[in-house]
């Protein structure tokens, strides 16, 4: 079983395909398991590397709950580069993942070619009843299990993956199911509800220089504000919104997810992606 030492923790990985690394973050409900339709489509020309964050087995699960920060991940996802030799890669990531990616093009913008934020920005438009939800979440874990997920298997962003696509719903909700109670309800509570909300780092995502694909699907209510207030600060950045889609657009929408992000990286590895011309600014005459 593949695994490396990242930022103190054992965590497990894959990785393949050779070319340029293309790392993937997971989200809260999913593992490297939900890259599936991405790791076979991009490994036919990158280095496509997946891995288990902090609390999923079979990487490591501290039972030590301030280990769990959205700094730590950021770290986390470092630490993974280091210990595979990586000192630049596309960086991409959705939900809890596209979040990660993020904070990581902040933090070390010299190892990020690029980054790909997909349903990223839950709890943002309203932190303290977000932070109400995950500490009644992480409890229900706590007491009972990850049985006690099923509803959010079925929440109001993921209904859109069970209609189009039943089996891949049951999949998504099986592998949910399979995960640590303990190092679940630790995520919960501490990467998403202590993590800043995205209006407050405008600031350093105006200095943020790197390109960067902002995606979302047209149903994550929660997700798009957030979306468009990236879009506008970050200066290389674009948008695009998936019609009538939820939450986890890459299983959702996998064909054109794929080939959204290609053309994406495509552009910026050929120097084509622009940054925002000022002339164009909110507000100017069109």
């Amino acid at each position: 079983m593949p695994e490396l030492q990242a930022n103190g923790v054992t965590l497990y990985y894959e990785s393949h395909g050779d070319g340029y690394p293309l790392i993937w973050g997971h989200e809260f409900a999913g593992d490297y398991r939900s890259w599936e339709p991405q790791v076979r489509f991009f490994s036919r020309r990158y280095r496509v590397i997946t891995y288990n964050a902090r609390g999923y087995p079979p990487s490591e699960v501290p039972t030590d709950g301030s280990v769990y920060t959205q700094d730590n991940a950021v770290d986390d996802m470092k630490g993974v580069l280091d210990a595979l030799g990586i000192s630049e890669a596309h960086i991409a990531g959705l939900s809890m993942g596209g979040t990660l990616a993020l904070n990581f093009g902040i933090k070390y913008p010299h190892m990020a070619k690029s980054l790909v934020v997909a349903a990223a920005g839950t709890g943002s438009n309203d932190p303290a009843a977000f932070r109400k939800t995950v500490t009644e979440f992480a409890r229900r874990m706590e007491e009972g299990g990850m049985e006690a997920m099923r509803e959010y298997a079925r929440g109001p962003a993921r209904v859109q993956l069970m209609r189009k696509d039943p089996k891949g719903w049951r999949e998504f909700s099986d592998q949910l199911a399979e995960h640590s109670p303990i190092g679940s309800a630790l995520t919960f509570r501490g990467v998403q509800g202590g993590r800043p909300p995205v209006f407050a780092l405008e600031e350093q995502m105006k200095a943020l220089q790197v390109p960067t694909l902002i995606m979302l699907g047209d149903e994550d209510d929660a997700c798009i504000e957030p979306s468009v207030f990236m879009k506008r600060c970050i200066p290389s950045s674009g948008l695009v919104i998936f019609p009538q889609s939820g939450h986890p657009i890459n299983l959702e929408e996998p064909d054109l997810f794929n080939r959204t992000v290609l053309d994406f990286l495509t552009a910026v590895e050929a120097g084509k992606w622009a940054a925002h011309d000022p002339g164009a600014a909110a507000g100017s005459l069109t």
